[in-house]
């Protein structure tokens, strides 16, 4: 005879307060109906089986809780998947499947979970969902699920048999993968984008997501000849948001400097983030020294230092061989925003099949260049042609190609 699995209820709120986010630890025994998780839930810990013989052991033999090393593997990701980012979470054992890790022991379910401060969007079938931050804050998705879980969200003008079906749930990581890491992001809710869970029901998209100030990278080198600033992006690209080269403290790069050449601390050359912009923007690593910077000096006898800060947002990357075509594109409702492009060579190895050594050789060549981003830059799609017809010839005899980073918003 095959075991019997009940559902059962887990109840709690959480509460939202300003002093932090608030942390739930809630357990639950096996007897009732329905598991329930309030607000707007991100799963920490999640325990199917039984860990101590006091928790639940009401009415139960020792035999029934002896065995305290009994959990079933997965529990955590099944419950992060159906819950993050809702408010309110509901489901019975069925979305465990019939695996018993400890037959003949009374199991219970322990979840740990926060309740995250965050931004709630209901976006109705074949509607539009923008995702939004502040200036110089970036998208962070909890969770976004595709269906229908009542029959009152998107109902107007609907039949009932269109919102009847309130067990349709389809938990997505699309809206992270197309918004996050991004200060803004358009997503159509609709079976093109997620598929269709439950045929005839009018359904609605459910994201939840907060804003947080993307993570800032530095990187200071004292100006010496010898001396490469190295930026890089273990995910995302590179975007420079500020440069200093000069001197604004008498700490950075003061050993065995004398007290005159730490002496002027307002020392700085205008235009320094735009020519490092223009070298690194849109790629996953950049190198160079001071002297690719200074144009001149801007204080005669101090001690001058490369301060770079930068980010490493999400973005598409396409890399184009010479005399073809780069397709760019977004989805519907999207534009494309280049962050950076650069047509030439610097490795030997992409581009280089049926080629002979001398056309690869060169790996120095590089041509940072904003006419992809004048060209495609609030497009929905566009082609560009990696040619010299296009972007000029950098390093003449040397088989060339395009580089573009760009996102879709």
């Amino acid at each position: 005879m095959s075991a019997s699995y009940p559902s059962w209820d887990l109840a709690s709120t959480c509460l939202l307060v300003d002093a932090g986010i608030a942390k739930e630890t809630v357990t639950t025994c096996m007897d009732n109906v329905v598991h329930h998780l309030e607000s707007v839930i991100s799963v920490e810990t999640s325990l199917y089986g039984r860990k101590d013989n006091v928790t639940c052991n009401e009415g139960k033999s020792p035999d029934e809780v002896s065995n305290t090393n009994c959990s079933l593997d997965g529990v955590a990701n099944v419950f992060k998947k159906r819950c993050n980012g809702k408010k309110v979470c509901e489901l019975n054992t069925d979305v465990l499947g019939r695996s018993d890790p400890c037959r003949g022991t009374a199991k219970y379910l322990q979840t740990t979970y926060t309740c995250l401060p965050a931004i709630h969007r209901m976006i109705c079938e074949h509607s539009l969902s923008y995702l939004s931050c502040d200036q110089g804050q970036v998208i962070v998705v909890h969770g976004a699920d595709y269906g229908r879980r009542d029959q009152t969200t998107c109902q107007y003008g609907c039949s009932a048999d269109q919102t009847q079906n309130t067990a349709c749930s389809s938990p997505t990581s699309k809206v992270a993968e197309s918004c996050q890491g991004k200060n803004s992001c358009v997503i159509k809710a609709s079976n093109s984008v997620f598929g269709d869970p439950c045929l005839g029901t009018y359904k609605y998209l459910e994201v939840a997501y907060h804003c947080e100030f993307a993570v800032t990278e530095k990187a200071t080198t004292c100006d010496d000849s010898d001396n490469i600033q190295h930026l890089s992006c273990e995910n995302g690209v590179i975007s420079v948001q500020s440069a200093l080269y000069g001197r604004a403290d008498r700490q950075i790069c003061s050993e065995d400097k004398s007290p005159q050449q730490l002496a002027n601390t307002q020392c700085s050359q205008e235009g320094a983030v735009d020519i490092i912009k223009k070298r690194c923007d849109g790629k996953r690593v950049c190198e160079f020294n001071t002297d690719d910077v200074r144009r001149s000096d801007p204080c005669v006898g101090i001690a001058k230092y490369l301060d770079t800060n930068y980010t490493c947002p999400p973005a598409h990357r396409r890399v184009t061989c010479e005399h073809s075509y780069a397709h760019l594109y977004c989805d519907y409702g999207q534009v494309i925003f280049v962050y950076g492009a650069d047509y030439g060579r610097r490795d030997h190895t992409t581009c280089s099949y049926r080629r002979p050594a001398s056309q690869t050789e060169n790996v120095y060549c590089s041509n940072p260049t904003n006419i992809v981003a004048q060209i495609c830059n609030r497009k929905n799609s566009c082609t560009i042609r990696a040619h010299n017809s296009v972007f000029g010839d950098p390093c003449v005899g040397t088989f060339k190609y395009l580089e573009v980073a760009y996102t879709c918003e």
